[in-house]
């Protein structure tokens, strides 16, 4: 991993917002039926709310503004996986193409769960 991918892997603005432009590209692969249409608009927006969200975390007037877009990013993440998990379920050939998309959910929830937890420990 040269240097510049590394700092991308740890720059959460850039990691929310590529997650949400996966999720994008993904959801433009499903065909549309009465069951996949309002999947495809759920993990949209939960998937694309995620670095929505962290932008505005980032830019929190005050703590409690921060740990509020936080908390709300960790909800997002966490419900984009269901979302995934959904869609697979509906379109069974796109598991293998799903799972990288879960995974990456599934690391976004747990870093805003550490980060959550974290700004309530500093609290204390």
């Amino acid at each position: 991993m040269t240097n510049d991918e590394s700092k991308k892997k740890y720059d959460l603005e850039e990691r929310t917002a590529v997650f949400g432009e996966r999720i994008i590209d993904f959801t433009k692969k499903i065909h549309q039926n009465p069951i996949s249409v309002p999947l495809i608009t759920q993990v949209v927006r939960s998937g694309t709310s995620v670095g929505a969200n962290y932008c505005e975390a980032d830019c929190a007037e005050t703590k409690k503004d921060f740990e509020h877009k936080i908390g709300i990013c960790k909800k997002e993440s966490r419900e984009s996986k269901h979302w995934v998990r959904m869609i697979v379920r509906a379109v069974p050939q796109l598991k293998e193409e799903a799972r990288p998309l879960w995974k990456e959910a599934n690391e976004l929830n747990l870093i805003f769960t550490s980060i959550v937890r974290n700004s309530r420990a500093n609290k204390r």
